[in-house]
């Protein structure tokens, strides 16, 4: 089946949750760049994310409602927007699902803080569920990405963005790796962990800037 007949007439409602994908790299990168100006010493190249949330941070207080909480409302949207678009196809909406759920998770890690230095000897419970809930945000937009390495072509036309979204998931990976070492090095994981994150959130947006072409392309095509 094709791509017309795979989703329903989209609306201006969709092309607006749909374009939110494209603010959410955008809204990550400035969130955690203008959250790190309150905390004083703070690392980009060695430090982790949660540590601008973490118990006990100058930045514990709001770092969060900047970074967290408004991230994980504009991917359970942006997933709402891929449901509706692509509702024909029950791959795709186990997709959305999974987007879905890691903006949950993002919430997640936002309102269960890590404590203080994110690596304690003995874990508190916030810090465990907010280990947990990292590790489902990984598990839910890396799997969304292998799925979206089919259905590329299938529900897009679109080869290029099915290689794109498998390179993603090899990226993910390798960054991951990556952040393992670094971590075990104790140097250079706050820089992994941006490359892993950046490469998930790319992959969102060219999702949704694929999806609302294609969507102009056959619009126009009905003109």
């Amino acid at each position: 089946m094709n791509d017309q007949g795979m989703r329903h007439r989209v609306t201006n409602i969709d092309r607006t949750l749909l374009r939110l994908g494209l603010l959410i790299p955008l809204w990550l990168f400035a969130g955690v760049a203008l959250t790190a100006l309150g905390y004083p010493g703070y690392s980009h190249l060695d430090q982790a994310m949660s540590q601008l949330g973490a118990a006990g941070a100058p930045t514990q207080g709001y770092s969060a409602w900047v970074n967290n909480f408004p991230l994980g409302v504009l991917f359970v949207l942006f997933a709402l927007g891929v449901g509706r678009r692509f509702g024909g196809s029950r791959l795709a909406l186990f997709s959305a699902a999974l987007i879905a759920l890691h903006g949950l998770a993002s919430v997640a890690t936002g309102y269960f803080s890590c404590d203080q230095g994110c690596v304690p000897a003995q874990p508190s419970t916030s810090q465990q569920l907010h280990n947990l809930a990292g590790l489902v945000m990984f598990l839910s937009l890396t799997l969304a990405s292998a799925m979206w390495a089919f259905l590329g072509r299938r529900l897009l036309s679109s080869p290029g963005f099915g290689r794109f979204s498998g390179l993603c998931v090899i990226l993910a990976v390798v960054t991951l790796a990556m952040m393992a070492r670094a971590f075990a090095e104790g140097h250079g994981f706050g820089l992994y962990q941006r490359l892993n994150y950046a490469v998930s959130v790319i992959w969102v947006a060219g999702l949704a800037w694929v999806a609302l072409r294609a969507e102009s392309r056959s619009l126009m095509g009905e003109v």
